[in-house]
């Protein structure tokens, strides 16, 4: 991951994460003159109180999200349904365990 040098101060969020030891490189000096940097898993909810509220919403049917379902396997396919994962070939993916 490559950060964009432009002179000045300014906040970098990471948003999730790359691949498996991949690293990030950052120069000392940027901080020096204001910059930071922050990251943030899954948006920064706070899972106790957050998913709680999003299942609910979802069971209302306030929360769509059926369409981000890619695909259905049974648990038999898990490694499938990592190696489509990994190819990019799958946005999520359910298991089903009695499938």
């Amino acid at each position: 991951m490559r950060i964009k040098n432009h002179k000045g101060w300014g906040k970098t969020v990471i948003l999730g994460v790359e691949m498996h030891g991949s690293q990030l490189s950052l120069n000392p000096y940027e901080f020096l003159r204001g910059r930071s940097v922050i990251g943030t898993l899954f948006g920064g909810i706070k899972p106790k109180s957050d998913i709680p509220l999003l299942a609910k919403k979802y069971l209302d049917n306030e929360l769509s999200l059926d369409e981000f379902i890619s695909h259905e396997l049974s648990f038999q396919d898990i490694n499938k349904a990592f190696e489509l994962h990994q190819e990019g070939k799958s946005l999520r993916c359910i298991i089903w365990m009695d499938h």
